[in-house]
């Protein structure tokens, strides 16, 4: 009989507290955590940042998980300064201290000393710590395939690109995947080496995740295959498992401000989507420019809106457009876009949220702000042709209209919707009982549970066949589940 591993297994989860980087992990956590009652979870996150993602699961969701706080490294009476990085210097500084001390406490508590590491792949020192303590290490990209190949490519980018490699906006056509996207689509920091803490922390990660024992990502195989193809070259093995929004448990968002009653009354594909995430806000005078053109181009819209609308948008917009469109705090996103009236989204670029639309199957406008948003806008307009980026990346009135002509009513716009469509079914496939995605996943929870040992990981066999067909079950259940949604909500 095969002799099991003995249960002393302690999976230690290292989240990255700021953005969307904690949920994800967590989420990827849950599932695996499920499939493996019998192994030890510790997650490790700012109290913060615990607080908001454990908040309203309960303890039947969490049996095997137990949240841990660690120190956020900002001095005492900080005052934020309202710019965003700074708490993430600081946080950043107070690596690795904070993890290892909260580390050891989990480790006393549950008496198992930590057999593997989870943890954002911003956390380089990782590879050390988990070759020191004999135990694996499973980063977790939370972003696309084109940034997580620039940053493990930064030495080449800046000897192929040279000190003026930004300024002269050379092409980037050395990189697989690249093609026609330029220097200046790049993350900031990436080829003009910066000195700041985030920056340093992302380019030990470029040369530490080639350590790991697998490197698992937020996506799809077929999303573009060649720079799947590259990345495994790179990786002792790479794991996509995505997309989250259907192969991870996701918490339900209530429609409180009805926007999926007023959707039904709209035509297909005639509607705007705007939002910009958790953590940004365009500028005053772009507000007012994406404003106008809404209000002069007439098209319905739904824009969930963070801020405060009658103080930050143009005066009298909200009375004159309350017939025209819905200006709301919080919207049920992923509903929203597959809705068939919704024929375009407006997005800072972030990659949960092209996720989101490439699931919802909806083209995208993106003015995108820091970190991978530039390169996702590019990528998306040039290597998937599913999305258009803003002249400029600002909103003007003239050229945000001319956008939203682009996309909603010309050739070209129909070539995107069915260029999105064809990706939409490519990530159902993956996520599905027998697709990649749900194999990788199936590793990626051998690999926590001790089970998995070298690199090929397509044939499911013995406990592992079983294990897949659970995971399978799981995928089948979850798309059942979303279906049913999904044709609840759509018009009849």
């Amino acid at each position: 009989m095969a002799v099991c591993p003995t249960d002393d297994r302690h999976v230690a989860v290292l989240a990255f507290p700021y953005g969307t980087h904690a949920a994800p992990l967590l989420n990827l956590v849950r599932r695996a955590a499920a499939e493996a009652p019998e192994v030890t979870f510790s997650f490790f996150s700012t109290k913060r940042s615990n607080a908001s993602v454990f908040a309203g699961l309960n303890e039947e969701q969490l049996l095997n998980i137990r949240p841990y706080d660690i120190e956020d490294g900002l001095p005492e009476g900080f005052v934020p300064s309202g710019n965003p990085q700074d708490p993430v210097a600081y946080f950043v500084k107070a690596m690795p201290a904070n993890y290892r001390t909260a580390m050891d406490e989990a480790v006393e508590k549950t008496g198992r000393q930590i057999t593997c590491l989870v943890s954002d792949a911003f956390f380089w020192f990782c590879a050390g710590m988990a070759e020191e303590m004999h135990a694996k290490w499973i980063p977790l990209w939370t972003a696309g395939p084109h940034p997580l190949l620039a940053h493990i490519s930064s030495q080449q980018i800046r000897e192929k690109l040279g000190p003026d490699g930004v300024r002269e906006n050379k092409e980037i056509d050395f990189l697989t995947g690249f093609n026609g996207l330029k220097a200046g689509d790049l993350p900031e920091g990436l080829v003009e080496m910066a000195e700041d803490p985030f920056s340093m922390m992302l380019e030990k990660m470029g040369e530490a995740l080639p350590r790991a024992t697998a490197v698992a990502i937020n996506s799809f195989n077929a999303v573009h295959i060649p720079i799947g193809q590259e990345l495994e070259t790179k990786f002792h093995m790479l794991l996509n498992v995505g997309p989250f929004i259907l192969t991870t448990p996701q918490s339900v968002t209530l429609d409180e401000e009805g926007c999926l009653p007023w959707l039904n009354s709209q035509e297909d594909r005639s509607v705007i989507y705007i939002s910009f995430g958790s953590v940004i806000m365009p500028p005053p005078d772009e507000l007012t420019a994406l404003a106008d053109a809404l209000e002069e181009g007439k098209y319905p819209f739904i824009w969930a809106f963070r801020g405060n609308p009658e103080k930050q948008l143009p005066d009298g917009f909200l009375e004159r457009t309350k017939t025209q469109g819905k200006v709301v705090g919080w919207a049920p996103q992923m509903q929203i876009l597959k809705h068939s009236a919704v024929g375009v989204c407006i997005t800072h670029g972030g990659w949960n949220s092209i996720l989101d639309c490439i699931v919802g199957g909806v083209p995208m406008i993106c003015r995108p702000f820091f970190g991978d948003q530039s390169l996702n806008t590019a990528t998306l307009e040039h290597v998937w042709e599913i999305g258009v980026g803003l002249e400029d990346n600002v909103f003007t009135k003239e050229e945000t209209l001319r956008v939203m002509e682009t996309v909603m009513s010309s050739e070209k716009g129909m070539m995107m919707r069915e260029k999105v469509l064809e990706l939409k079914d490519l990530a159902m496939e993956a996520a599905g009982p027998e697709g990649d995605s749900t194999k990788n996943f199936c590793t990626f929870a051998d690999i926590l549970s001790g089970l998995h040992h070298g690199k090929s990981h397509h044939q499911p066999h013995g406990l592992r066949g079983i294990r897949h067909k659970i995971a399978g079950a799981f995928a089948a259940a979850h798309h059942k589940l979303r279906r049913h949604h999904h044709h609840h909500h759509q018009k009849h």
